[in-house]
């Protein structure tokens, strides 16, 4: 039977029409979208509750009422909203821009564990800069050019993709180090160099800021498994363009990560079992 799948998306520009064939050309996927803030009540856990994996694509509360580095926070019936998701051990897959939503929010940087930040500020308890990017749906023309090599062998979210696989896609530079977590899994790394010179200033940042930007050498690590309460959770950096999209293996890695989160071996994992 097809994996029953929520996807969550709005709040970040992408193709629709390539990001949805993702799902619509899967037959081992029954997806079902559904856009911010809307999700919002489709994530009670009522409603929630026929889904086995969740697919978060939005990138929501970015916004600074300040004008400053003060984001919006969730409301507290979102916050339990998203606690009862990882108490009840639901599969989440987590995507892109995703991971970077709600950065006031410490709740939701522990579901993927990501280090990557959009101003200057305080992650893991020491202070770091915000992270650079290339490429993306502003600047499509700089995306990055580079190799994902599994480092794995034989996770079934890394099936088929022994010798891992060349993409076209946005990037990321955010602090190395993250990866040290018992919670967290390494499964796979790019080629790719990952230094300043490489990546433009985190664009939500403070004009000061960004004229002032100095970031060192960052993590490789573009896709990992992370236990998150009794969730299984695959994060991955990776996820922005068309030219991604219609990567067969980069859609055999979404594929894996939505049917291997949905399996009773990932829960098993994710509570220590």
């Amino acid at each position: 039977m097809p994996i029953e799948t929520l996807v969550v998306h709005k709040g970040h520009p992408f193709d629709y029409s390539t990001f949805f064939a993702m799902f619509d050309e899967n037959p081992d996927v029954n997806a079902t979208a559904v856009e911010q803030p809307a999700a919002q009540v489709m994530l009670r856990p009522e409603n929630v509750a026929p889904y086995e994996t969740v697919v978060f694509y939005d990138m929501w509360g970015t916004e600074s009422p300040d004008g400053g580095a003060s984001f919006t926070l969730p409301s507290d019936d979102y916050k339990a909203s998203i606690a009862a998701l990882v108490e009840s051990g639901k599969g989440i897959v987590m995507m892109n821009h995703a991971l970077v939503q709600w950065p006031s929010w410490e709740g939701w940087r522990d579901m993927s564990g990501t280090s990557f930040m959009l101003t200057e500020g305080e992650v893991f308890g020491e202070v770091v800069p915000g992270s650079g990017y290339r490429g993306g749906g502003g600047e499509p023309e700089r995306n990055a050019h580079h190799h994902l090599s599994p480092v794995q062998e034989g996770h079934p979210v890394l099936e088929g993709l022994d010798n891992g696989f060349d993409i076209i896609d946005e990037m990321y530079i955010k602090t190395s180090g993250f990866e040290s977590s018992p919670d967290i899994l390494p499964l796979m790394r790019t080629d790719y160099p990952m230094v300043e010179e490489n990546f433009n200033p985190p664009p939500l940042a403070s004009a000061e800021e960004q004229a002032r930007w100095s970031h060192p050498e960052g993590s490789n690590l573009i896709v990992w498994a992370k236990r998150t309460g009794n969730s299984p959770v695959v994060a991955m950096d990776a996820g922005d363009s068309p030219v991604a999209y219609e990567n067969p293996d980069f859609r055999r890695l979404l594929s894996n990560a939505i049917h291997w989160v949905a399996s009773d071996d990932a829960r098993a994992w994710a509570q220590g079992n």
